[in-house]
């Protein structure tokens, strides 16, 4: 929205958030080291407000600041509790988003971005970092002449390459070679073996790849839910894969999500990897959705269910992408964006076949009824499967490693470009 409507973005932080939260409960706690009443030893403290270190201390905070944001006219959305908005007007309004003590603010009028700072600065201690620039470890670029906006986590993976010395690898250009798989046979085999796997940081480097993924790169999705599905005992051959994503990052380092397109049509585009997973033959499950030029949600992992063709797998993974599409469409509308239905992409005439017809299939009669969840929605118009060619489907690198050619067009056409 920042991007399309060329909006002004604003950060403001919170200083010591979680001592604002009102308590519910009688808490006590001993005397301060330092601040004790030599003649009220055997008393204890009780506390008005929350403190750090109170597992109740980020609600109560949340909860004040709630109270507070909605005396001031603005609706908390349903879609996501921590985003607010206040219309002023057909085209002025201004949206809130917060992050634990970290807030973005944007809207067409800056007046009331600034009406919005002096009130919250007078409620709470406040620290104006004006244009937004960095949050939660991404950074943002801006071309407001252009309209586009950038997203990157560039100094956090180059901080990821350093601590894992990979920093002066051998770059590459996919994370993972074309039909590679792992499985539970490439555990550790030996004790020597099982000695060495244990000074691997497998699990630090699996976690810190895991957040670059969910922030700004979906081109790591599939590759990082592959070696994560053995954290508990990995052997070499898992450790040589994340190290070869880490190559990857090296070689992409320039890669950033790019949002500025002309309007804010919601596409998505799912697809499956039938039993690719050689442990327990499940399927794999992956969607992408754009939002204007760039990915806005995207879901690489395993089914829960083992399924039996290809047409179930690629049904499982509609239904699953399907509800994902109804959070984003609430989304929107509640920002003031009508989407009449959400287009998904899918390249299983089967699949599209069985969502569209509501009708007996004897081939298809044991899927559970949960998954049966998209033929309402595609019947009552909120969701309008469409049928896309294999080649065309953005959502292929998300289930299985393929060429380089193919990745790299599925990459760019998530708004993922070199800057």
């Amino acid at each position: 929205m920042c991007a399309t409507l060329n909006l002004h973005l604003e950060q403001l932080d919170v200083k010591t958030a979680f001592l604002h939260g009102d308590l519910e409960e009688e808490i006590y706690m001993l005397q301060p080291e330092g601040f004790e009443e030599k003649e009220k030893k055997n008393l204890v403290c009780r506390l008005n407000k929350s403190l750090y270190g109170l597992k109740q201390a980020p609600r109560c905070w949340y909860k004040r600041f709630d109270s507070f944001i909605m005396s001031l006219g603005y609706n908390r959305l349903n879609a996501d509790p921590c985003a607010y908005f206040k219309r002023f007007g057909e085209n002025d309004f201004v949206i809130l988003l917060l992050y634990v003590d970290d807030m973005l603010v944007a809207g067409p009028n800056k007046d009331h971005i600034e009406e919005l700072k002096a009130r919250l600065a007078r409620e709470f201690e406040m620290k104006d970092l004006g244009p937004a620039n960095k949050i939660l470890g991404m950074q943002i670029h801006r071309d407001r002449s252009s309209r586009k906006i950038w997203l990157s986590q560039k100094n956090y993976l180059k901080k990821i390459l350093s601590r894992f010395s990979m920093q002066d690898c051998k770059p590459i250009y996919t994370p993972l070679p074309i039909n590679f798989k792992l499985s539970s046979s490439m555990i550790p085999s030996s004790e020597g073996e099982r000695m060495e796997m244990s000074r691997v940081p497998y699990a630090s480097a699996v976690g810190s790849l895991m957040f670059a993924m969910i922030c700004t790169r979906p081109d790591i999705a599939q590759a990082v839910g592959v070696v994560s599905r053995y954290m508990a005992n990995p052997g070499r051959e898992h450790w040589n894969a994340v190290k070869r994503i880490l190559r990857y990052i090296k070689g992409t380092l320039n890669v950033a999500l790019c949002y500025g397109g002309s309007d804010f049509l919601i596409s998505g585009y799912v697809d499956s990897d039938y039993a690719g997973d050689l442990d327990k033959s499940k399927s794999t499950t992956g969607y992408v959705f754009t939002v204007a030029g760039g990915a806005v949600s995207w879901v690489s992992k395993l089914q829960s269910v083992v399924a039996t063709s290809t047409t179930e797998a690629e049904y499982v993974a509609a239904t699953q992408a399907s509800k994902e599409a109804i959070w984003l469409k609430m989304l929107l509308e509640e920002l003031g964006h009508k989407q009449e239905n959400v287009s998904l992409f899918c390249d299983s005439q089967s699949a599209l076949h069985l969502a569209r017809n509501p009708a007996f299939h004897s081939r298809t009669k044991h899927i559970r009824v949960q998954y049966h969840f998209i033929r309402e929605k595609v019947e009552e118009g909120t969701i309008y499967m469409q049928k896309i060619h294999t080649d065309d489907n953005i959502a292929d690198f998300m289930t299985k490693a393929i060429n380089t050619d193919k990745f790299t067009w599925c990459r760019s056409s998530c708004g993922l470009l070199e800057t």
